[in-house]
């Protein structure tokens, strides 16, 4: 029996749609570090200039993206956006597959992807709710959640097989084909209801982030955000691997792997009272394996903590998204979470720059022990928001 979220058939499509693509996705890092690593002869500098241009389109235009995204059907923007990243891919691949490569062109190419995803992004979030009723967003987001990570632990070895077998062209190539049937899907997605059509640009952009500032619990937890990327995914990018070594470095990201996908079934059957609180609450796992880390823990304490923080960044994720949808107006649900996004993300380059300097000063254990501790504590300052404590979760829909 199918469970009551499938008998959507816009969700159904949907998750199909998305699962293709995050599979295709997920090869992506892999297939273009060795595919720009192979054609221009190892030369480091060419895959920093590709990995560079994909990511500025991507802070730069986000905020534009969400506004597009609540100006125009969201189901044509996706389409759009997923047959883009298609052609664009595919031309990358097509590059390396004819032994054309060039760094000028493929930059070029991964940068109309990243500008693509800045569209794509704020897209897909709002139109999830146009798709299943609000007692159904939480455990909808859950089975995403379960597709995205069961794509991250399967996509990197299915890229480097093909990277093995059949070289790096053809796996960016899989990555391409991808976007085609998941395009197909999503264009069988309903259109969903009409919104108002706002006055114009610049108000539209300034009304994302009025909402996002005037919104208490939204503000609150959107800044624990940055707090978090500032202090852990800097860290955990940089020193992990440093303070683990290549051998524990790929058990801890398999154990974390284990954690997300375990934490996806959780949170599709758990439906606490107060979602928002409890993403917070799931927050203290996170700094586990960096502070076990810079503490020099021992395998078996290293594994569990790095399981634990993979539970609590699922559960975390969950919460917010659905928290989002559930209490944000949806003709304006694109524009918040694109400013909310922007504003998180924009601490993460800060906190990879920082890594250098402190390390050399103060040694990546204390580094990484001193930034684990400090989020572990700062996450918790939301929740002296009585507006992110007491927000309440909708009901489950009744099966």
């Amino acid at each position: 029996m199918l469970p009551p979220l499938l008998h959507h058939p816009g969700f159904r499509r949907f998750l199909l749609g998305r699962t293709v693509s995050l599979l295709g996705s997920a090869t992506a890092p892999v297939a273009l570090a060795f595919a720009v690593l192979d054609a221009a002869a190892g030369r480091a500098a060419d895959l920093g200039a590709v990995l560079a241009v994909r990511t500025v389109p991507l802070l730069g235009l986000l905020l534009l993206g969400g506004a597009v995204a609540d100006r125009f059907p969201r189901r044509t923007v996706l389409v759009t956006t997923h047959l883009g990243a298609g052609l664009s891919q595919g031309a990358a691949a097509a590059l390396l597959l004819t032994g054309h490569y060039a760094l000028g062109p493929f930059a070029a190419l991964e940068f109309c992807n990243g500008a693509l995803t800045a569209f794509t992004s704020p897209a897909l979030r709002g139109v999830l709710p146009e798709l299943v009723p609000p007692g159904q967003l939480r455990p909808a987001n859950a089975l995403l959640g379960l597709a995205d990570n069961a794509g991250k632990l399967l996509g990197p070895p299915l890229a480097g097989l093909l990277v093995a077998g059949a070289g790096p062209g053809w796996a960016v190539a899989l990555d391409a084909a991808s976007y085609l049937p998941a395009a197909y899907l999503l264009a069988r997605l309903p259109v969903g209801a009409a919104r108002p059509r706002p006055a114009g640009l610049r108000r539209e952009l300034r009304a994302g982030w009025t909402v996002l500032r005037r919104t208490r619990w939204l503000w609150w937890t959107t800044w624990s955000c940055c707090v978090t990327n500032l202090l852990l995914v800097g860290p955990w990018q940089v020193l992990g691997p440093q303070l683990a070594g290549p051998a524990r470095w790929g058990v801890l990201l398999a154990a974390r792997g284990a954690g997300l996908l375990l934490a996806g079934t959780a949170a599709y059957r758990l439906a606490p009272r107060r979602l928002l609180a409890t993403g917070q609450l799931a927050g203290l796992l996170l700094p586990l394996p960096l502070l076990a880390l810079g503490r020099h823990g021992p395998v078996p304490w290293l594994l569990a903590a790095a399981f634990a923080s993979g539970l609590g960044l699922a559960l975390s994720a969950t919460a917010w998204d659905t928290s989002l949808q559930e209490h944000l107006p949806n003709e304006v649900l694109s524009r918040v979470s694109a400013n909310a996004d922007v504003l998180s993300y924009l601490a993460i380059p800060l906190g990879q720059l920082a890594c250098g300097p402190l390390t050399g000063r103060f040694g990546a254990p204390a580094v990484a022990t001193a930034a684990a501790t400090a989020q572990a504590a700062l996450v918790l300052l939301p929740l002296l928001s009585p507006a992110v404590r007491r927000l309440p979760h909708a009901a489950p829909a009744p099966a």
